[in-house]
């Protein structure tokens, strides 16, 4: 199992979150965790998945926990990035398609 690692960026009303690793059920805490304050501090969170080895329900439950959080507080939660298994897994269940950037570049709910 590789490690989980993941850094985040606040400037202005946007955070960025790059994760790295694994994000599975040893990360799932950490995870949440920091998805949560992302989306507390910033009206527009992007989690960039290019590091991401591999994500199980864990990881999937921690992006879907934090998104639920940012359109409670009408925020916006986006994923980027992704590749491989992680990138079909995102796909299978919907999840790529809910959290995609604005097509049209916007990122502001409307």
């Amino acid at each position: 199992m590789e490690h989980f690692e993941a850094t985040t960026s606040v400037d202005a009303d946007r955070a960025s979150v790059v994760l790295s690793g694994d994000c599975d059920l040893t990360a799932r805490d950490k995870l949440t965790s920091l998805l949560l304050d992302a989306v507390g501090s910033a009206k527009i969170v992007s989690v960039d998945l290019a590091g991401v080895t591999f994500m199980d329900s864990s990881g999937l439950h921690a992006l879907m926990t934090a998104h639920q959080a940012a359109q409670r507080a009408g925020r916006r939660l986006y994923v980027s990035g992704a590749a491989g298994a992680v990138a079909a897994l995102l796909d299978l269940t919907g999840v790529q398609a809910l959290l995609a950037p604005a097509v049209d570049g916007r990122d502001d709910n409307g």
